[in-house]
C-alpha cells in the first residue's frame, strides 16, 4: 500500500541512533524520525519519549524515491487513540480469519494488504462483501462477516473543549441560545466562557466530523458579532 503525505500510521520502534529513530511501518517497510519531529522543544533523551519495540503513531513528512520520513510531534491525541482502536480491532479481525481460513490465512492476508489496510478492507466488506468473497469464497465470507459483525464495538468520547466570549451587553443569552440549539451533543460548562462538548459513538470518524460540523455552525453564527471562539481538543 503506497503512502500519502499526511497519512498516520502505527509504527514500531527498532533503533535510536543518536539524533534519529528508525521504526518499522505496519505494512508499508521502514521510516525514520529525526529528533525536531519527536517532541516540540529541547530533548535531552530520546528515549523519555521513544522506546525500542515499542508501538507509537506518526503521521508522514515525505514519501518519495524509497524514502519515508515521519513526524511523532504533528500527531494529535485523536489521531493516536483512532489509530490505536483500529491496530486493536485489526488484530481482533486475524484471529479471525485464521480461525476460519487455518493456513490459507496468511496468503490471503497477504493479498489483501498489498492493496490496503486489512482494517479498511473488512470494514467495506461489511457493507459490500464481494472483494472478499473473491478471495476467499463466499461460504468463507459470510462465516467471516457473520463473526466480525457479532462483535462488540467498544463506545468511544470525542471531545471539544470551546471558548465562547462576546462583549455584546446580552452575551449570557446569545450564548446560551447557541448552545440550546446543539442536538445530541453533551455540554458542559467549564470555566470562565470554556464549555466541553462531549459525542459517544461506536465510529469515532463520524463523531469527529459531528462534531466539526457543529463547531462550524457555532462559527458561522457568531461571525462578526464581537464574539470570541476558540477550540481545543481534549
Amino acid at each position: 500500500m503506497e503512502l500519502e503525505v499526511g497519512d498516520v500510521v502505527l509504527c514500531t520502534v527498532e533503533k535510536i541512533e543518536r539524533t534519529s529513530v528508525f521504526v518499522k511501518i505496519e505494512g508499508n517497510g521502514e521510516g525514520n524520525l529525526v529528533v525536531n519531529e519527536i517532541a516540540p522543544g529541547r530533548i535531552r533523551n530520546l528515549r523519555d519519549y521513544v522506546i525500542p519495540k515499542k508501538k507509537i503513531v506518526c503521521k508522514v513528512l515525505r514519501a518519495e524515491n524509497g524514502r519515508i520520513d515521519l513526524s511523532l510531534r504533528r500527531v494529535s491525541q485523536k489521531e493516536t487513540k483512532e489509530v490505536m482502536e483500529e491496530y486493536k480491532k485489526e488484530k481482533s479481525y486475524i484471529s479471525v480469519l485464521k480461525s476460519i481460513l487455518g493456513k490459507d490465512a496468511e496468503k490471503t492476508l497477504e493479498a489483501i494488504q498489498e492493496h490496503e489496510r486489512l482494517f479498511d478492507f473488512l470494514e467495506e466488506a461489511k457493507e459490500d462483501p464481494k472483494k472478499l468473497e473473491e478471495i476467499v469464497g463466499k461460504d468463507s465470507a459470510n462465516k467471516i462477516l457473520e463473526i466480525i459483525k457479532t462483535q462488540k464495538k467498544k463506545s468511544v468520547g470525542i471531545k471539544r473543549e470551546i471558548t465562547l466570549k462576546t462583549t455584546e451587553p446580552n452575551g449570557l443569552e446569545l450564548i446560551k441560545n447557541i448552545l440550546e440549539a446543539i442536538k445530541d451533543i453533551e455540554i458542559k460548562y467549564a470555566s470562565g466562557g470554556k464549555y466541553l462538548l462531549k459525542i459517544e459513538s461506536q465510529n469515532p470518524k463520524e463523531a469527529d466530523k459531528k462534531l466539526e460540523i457543529v463547531i462550524e455552525d457555532i462559527k458561522t453564527q457568531t461571525k462578526g458579532k464581537n464574539f470570541e471562539v476558540s477550540i481545543k481538543e481534549k
